[in-house]
């Protein structure tokens, strides 16, 4: 059984993340629990820059928020010198409410609205990354009214096909996102850009997709922007200050995925961008990164209290547990694997299989379709590993389920982050319906 970050099995037989036991957890806050060890957060943030100190390459890290926005977790990247990135007015807002910088922060997204712009513009905000010539159209507007210049990023889609989901790939001509490299869209929101005075054009984004667990899509993709770099400054005499190779780095979720260190990733996109460089014979350019699962995704474990069990025989045995699909969507949305252990029962034998499946009444609802487990009680508490990103921020209340708790464990403490949404709390934007007698 691989256990992530700092952690371990204790003297009970349980298991303890941040030096904390988990069932102690689980008994104080109740479950659903999302833990996370907040330790190995630090850890991933230093490992990636220590990559960009090593190759002594101008860079840039910013946290994906999407993965997991909250107060404290946006607290905790600032403390690391992180940059952020936010893909909405709401994650915007979380991160002025943690006292983030706000010339740190870049806003993505590929249907901004004018009220989200223009809240950006007033708050000062570092960067945009544009993706569509609607976006060009009003963020102008809106300088020229404010009388204020922008920073911006144009993000393009490279036609690149990495091996992960459909779902969560990006880089692909087909795709929501961006300036189409090939087919002259990004040619001409660049010229587009560069004639305004409402702009500064500080360079180029992309994002290939999320979940990538080999490393040479990366390079194929740096290839691709500065091939079209090459054509801009022999064109148009442009080259970008920053080039932004997005983020999308995959974790270990279960034991068939590879291992790859956030400083592989960043070593082979720094080795590919000098090479580039080179054979160019260009100014280096800032590179940027946008890591959000790679920072967070292994950090987060989920408990859950088990409950029925059903047998349907030589079929399967079904475990059920006090969550599911409510509070991690990523199963049925993506397929999704998992793997998981009884917190409490970390010393017994894991020898018998079992699927687990949530409490909401969709037979979709299933969390994990094979694992094994020792035998199991009602009232056991189930631990779910890498559950820190798209978890908690996917979570809903199909069923009027309540969202559930986030707690932060480090150096043997645990702090309550996020309080478990109430019954009351589900009601609080209903309205009595008024019937006109």
């Amino acid at each position: 059984m691989y256990l992530h970050g700092t952690s371990t099995i204790n003297h009970n037989g349980h298991l303890e993340i941040g030096g904390v036991d988990s069932v102690e957890l689980a008994a104080q806050y109740g479950t659903p629990l999302f833990v996370y060890d907040v330790g190995l957060i630090r850890k991933r943030a230093r490992e990636f820059k220590f990559a960009f100190q090593k190759a002594d390459v101008k860079g840039k890290i910013s946290y994906a928020s999407k993965a997991f926005s909250s107060i404290a977790l946006i607290q905790v990247v600032h403390e690391e010198g992180l940059s952020l990135d936010v893909a909405s007015g709401g994650e915007l807002h979380t991160a002025v409410a943690a006292g983030f910088p706000i010339e740190k922060i870049h806003f993505h997204g590929n249907n901004k609205s004018a009220e989200e712009l223009r809240m950006a513009l007033e708050l000062g905000i570092g960067c945009f990354v544009v993706d569509n010539f609607h976006e060009i159209a009003l963020l102008e507007l809106f300088c020229r009214e404010l009388d204020i210049k922008a920073n911006i990023l144009i993000r393009l889609t490279p036609g690149i096909k990495t091996c992960t989901h459909d779902y969560i790939s990006t880089g692909q001509a087909d795709s929501k996102f961006g300036f189409d490299l090939h087919n002259g869209q990004a040619d001409e929101a660049i010229k587009l850009v560069l004639n305004s005075n409402s702009f500064n054009l500080m360079g180029v984004h992309c994002h290939i997709g999320s979940q990538v667990i080999e490393t040479d899509s990366y390079v194929v993709t740096v290839d691709a922007i500065f091939e079209r770099i090459k054509h801009w400054n022999d064109q148009i005499a442009f080259v970008p200050d920053v080039v932004n190779l997005g983020g999308g780095f995959g974790i270990r979720y279960t034991e068939d995925d590879p291992t790859l260190s956030p400083h592989v990733f960043v070593d082979k996109i720094i080795e590919a961008v000098k090479r580039n460089v080179y054979e160019l014979n260009m100014n280096m350019p800032e590179v940027w990164i946008e890591p959000g699962r790679s920072l967070v995704g292994e950090a987060g474990t989920t408990l859950y209290r088990t409950g029925s069990q059903k047998e349907v025989p030589e079929i399967r045995t079904y475990l059920s547990i006090d969550g599911g699909m409510s509070d991690n969507l990523r199963p049925a949305l993506y397929q999704a694997k998992y793997e998981a252990a009884l917190a409490n029962k970390m010393t017994t034998k894991h020898d018998r299989k079992v699927t687990v499946s949530g409490k909401c009444c969709e037979s979709g609802d299933m969390l994990i379709w094979e694992v094994l487990l020792p035998e199991t009680h009602p009232g056991d508490f189930l631990a779910v590993f890498c559950t820190g990103a798209y978890g908690y921020c996917m979570a809903n209340n199909y069923n009027r389920l309540p969202k559930p708790a986030v707690v932060f464990v480090e150096n043997g403490e645990a702090q309550l982050v996020i309080r478990r949404e109430t019954y009351e709390d589900l009601l609080r934007l209903d309205l009595p319906f008024k019937r006109n007698v």
